[in-house]
């Protein structure tokens, strides 16, 4: 279906360019002061997301007598723990093959942390009360090519090989689930995936480390780090805290370890949101199970049903700017939202005439192992975790558990890890790094239309421990 057909247009007409999680949501918190003068603190953090909150949340929990600061730029959640799809993962290297590929003689120990660290998350929004719509609904990856389905049938083979139970469902099966004429068959991982509210998380993280006694100040960006004897200042505009440890939790945004941005790009990614569906529409597309979607190719979407059953629709377009930039004006993209909305109809012609009332986008913290890894600077006093590459959901908390063990010095399991000892290749210096993504998405796009067929380049970052699939 073509992106530029008016009647694709037509289904973006009224859509608001807002997210639609924090679109007038009444649990949303009132704001926090600015940094103002001169504090101290025993641990500072910055960055109010996921990483950050787990961070603080995870520390009063173990030392409930400990001072945490955070420090937030904006507003509590404003990035990428506000913006994304709401699909918390058990897995923390973007998928077990990623991890396979990457990690083979740990990948065991991974599972298992990533399955523990799940369950943490889900019993800690019970004894906390957060209100996050937690539906725990696993997750299909559905084929639309039979190449697709190919490539399923064998990591199902490895993963329930390792221990980790999937299933793979035929044509007639997947579409008993969720009816699209396009889907061929599909991966179904039972639990290892539930669906949140990303932004009702956030809010509910924040109030949970209120109650503990975490101090937030927001509209308070971080400009440098200055080492002090046994101790670090963390300067913001009108003031500074001083505190023995400081965990960095700014992922996107430039780190404060200079050394750290080689590492890491910002790409878009676009979603749009449905009206929600009438009982009508909801018996023409099945979907009673409520798992999350995503399509099995190099360029994927993703999908999932809301708590009012509306549709959110995003993935396939992932935008790298020249150098980097960071940019409100960066989250418009029409011929995105176009293109989504016509797959979109392409995936469900049942739900024509459909109207999309929210169109926005959020930046991904991007690097090129595409799972997260992390670093220490001055002394050992400043810890930093980034990378997530799009499902750091529930893989910030792990992050944020990694952090701490780093800034305490202890010998963990955690910490004992390649993927944590080990840091990603970095990326080249502009213009070669604009050159190198967008030669990556061009092979990849290839490789979608060529029946999975990898070229030489795609071969050669392969070879290189560069590849991947999506």
């Amino acid at each position: 279906m073509d992106s530029r057909d008016p009647f694709v247009l037509r289904h973006l007409a009224e859509a608001l360019p807002e997210t639609w999680w924090i679109d007038s949501d009444p649990l949303e918190p009132d704001p926090h002061p600015a940094l103002i003068g001169d504090d101290g603190a025993d641990l500072c953090i910055v960055g109010a997301g996921f990483t950050g909150l787990w961070t603080a949340l995870l520390a009063k929990e173990a030392d409930p007598d400990r001072d945490v600061v955070i420090l937030e730029q904006h507003e509590t959640g404003y990035g990428a723990s506000g913006r994304n799809g709401g699909f918390c993962s058990a897995s923390l290297t973007h998928g077990y093959m990623n991890g396979l590929r990457r990690y083979p003689d740990e990948i065991s120990t991974i599972l298992r942390l990533g399955v523990e660290n799940l369950d943490a998350i889900e019993e800690a929004i019970a004894r906390y009360g957060i209100e996050c719509g937690w539906e725990r609904t696993g997750e299909l990856s559905v084929a639309t090519e039979p190449w697709q389905l190919t490539e399923l049938i064998e990591a199902a083979r490895l993963r329930n090989n390792a221990g980790d139970p999937v299933e793979i469902l035929d044509e007639t099966e997947t579409r008993a689930r969720v009816n699209s004429p396009t889907y061929l068959g599909a991966l179904y991982d039972h639990d290892g995936t539930a669906l949140v509210d990303p932004a009702r998380l956030v809010w509910g993280l924040e109030k949970a480390c209120l109650s503990l006694g975490v101090r937030i100040f927001e509209h308070s960006p971080v400009e440098y780090l200055e080492d002090v004897e046994d101790s670090v200042r963390v300067h913001t505009p009108y003031g500074a805290v001083t505190a023995p440890r400081v965990a960095l939790a700014t992922n996107v945004y430039p780190s404060l370890i200079r050394r750290a941005r080689k590492y890491v790009v910002p790409v878009y990614d676009y979603v749009l949101a449905t009206e929600p569906l009438s009982p009508e529409q909801m018996a023409a597309i099945g979907w009673a199970g409520r798992e999350g979607l995503s399509d099995a190719g190099n360029q994927f979407h993703y999908y999932r049903l809301t708590a009012d059953n509306s549709i959110l629709w995003g993935g396939y377009d992932a935008v790298y700017r020249f150098r980097g930039k960071v940019r409100e004006e960066y989250e418009r993209r029409p011929e995105t939202s176009a293109r989504l909305a016509a797959q979109f109809l392409e995936t469900f012609p049942q739900l024509r005439g459909i109207r999309f009332t929210h169109a926005w986008a959020g930046a991904i913290d991007t690097c090129s192992r595409f799972a997260p890894f992390w670093g220490t600077s001055h002394r050992g006093k400043v810890a930093y975790v980034m990378g997530y590459t799009g499902l750091g959901v529930a893989s910030t908390r792990f992050g944020a558990q990694v952090m701490l063990d780093l800034l305490a010095g202890d010998d963990t399991e955690r910490t004992r890890l390649k993927m944590v000892r080990r840091r990603p290749l970095p990326f080249p210096p502009e213009p070669f790094r604009w050159l190198f993504i967008r030669l990556t998405q061009w092979s990849i796009a290839r490789a979608d239309r060529r029946q999975g067929r990898r070229n030489l380049w795609l071969r050669l970052l392969d070879a290189l421990g560069l590849g991947f699939d999506s």
